[in-house]
């Protein structure tokens, strides 16, 4: 079980990585635009777009994981007060539930949009570019894969903190920016004061 979850965990945050990068493209791309319509005076047809497909992209591919990581919201005002059994079980019926239902509706009904978006060769019909989107419609089905890779790593956290009443947590990669300049304030107010 713990080999799985740690093979799910690292596929989300590979994927989720590898992804994040489409905010630079996303920010040059926007900045190019802006550019080109203020300065030039000559505004693309393309980059409102491009800017969606980017932004939907890396919402979607960065999806597992967040899950991974905790991160999605949750209305945890009673449920943090509980033991991590008592949450796990919890978390276990919502997943099957809520959770699987959602993700595998997801993936069929994003395979039909795909399949049907690649027949056709699908553009967007918001700018005269007609920019392509068939290849966006394929990430609803690659995410949502992930999401259900990353869906059953967390039921297989759930029924570990049911046996053990404790988490398996991800492992930590990424920091808050006040969280590590809070942590340098302590360590440098003990090194002032030993």
């Amino acid at each position: 079980m713990i080999r799985f979850i740690r093979f799910a965990d690292e596929l989300s945050a590979w994927f989720g990585k590898a992804f994040a990068w489409l905010i630079i493209l996303m920010a040059a791309g926007t900045g190019y635009e802006v550019f080109v319509r203020y300065v030039m005076n000559n505004p693309t047809a393309w980059a409102l777009d491009v800017s969606f497909i980017m932004y939907g992209t890396l919402f979607m591919m960065g999806g597992a994981y967040t899950l991974s990581r905790g991160g999605h919201v949750r209305g945890d005002f009673l449920y943090r007060l509980w033991q991590p059994r008592t949450q796990a079980k919890v978390d276990l019926v919502l997943y099957f539930i809520f959770f699987f239902p959602g993700i595998f509706a997801l993936i069929f009904a994003g395979w039909k949009y795909a399949a049907r978006s690649w027949q056709y060769g699908e553009v967007s019909v918001n700018s005269p570019a007609g920019v392509p989107i068939y290849q966006f419609k394929t990430v609803i089905v690659a995410a949502g894969i992930l999401l259900l890779i990353q869906g059953i790593a967390q039921v297989l956290r759930c029924i570990l903190a049911m046996r053990t009443n404790e988490w398996l947590a991800a492992d930590e990669d990424v920091f808050e920016t006040e969280d590590l300049l809070m942590q340098k304030a302590a360590e440098a107010e003990k090194d002032a004061h030993p």
